[in-house]
């Protein structure tokens, strides 16, 4: 079962999820794809998820900072 995701629908980011216990973010972009991300901390995807401009927040803080990989 994969993480819930809530709609974001910025920047070309159409939704997103953080799993706590396995401390995973998941991210759905507009073309389809979706990326997880592990090791990110709560307070990391909290900020991420509640930002004014997550996909600049994405590309400053998570993208290259964090292992990944693709579910989709």
């Amino acid at each position: 079962m994969g993480i819930e995701r809530k709609p974001i629908n910025r920047g070309g980011i159409r939704s997103a999820g953080y799993d706590r216990s396995a401390r995973a973010l998941e991210i759905e972009f507009d073309n389809g794809s979706i990326i997880q991300h592990r090791g990110v901390g709560e307070e990391i995807a909290r900020h991420f998820l509640s930002s004014s401009s997550p996909a600049s927040y994405y590309k400053d803080t998570i993208q290259e900072e964090f292992s990944q990989r693709r579910i989709k």
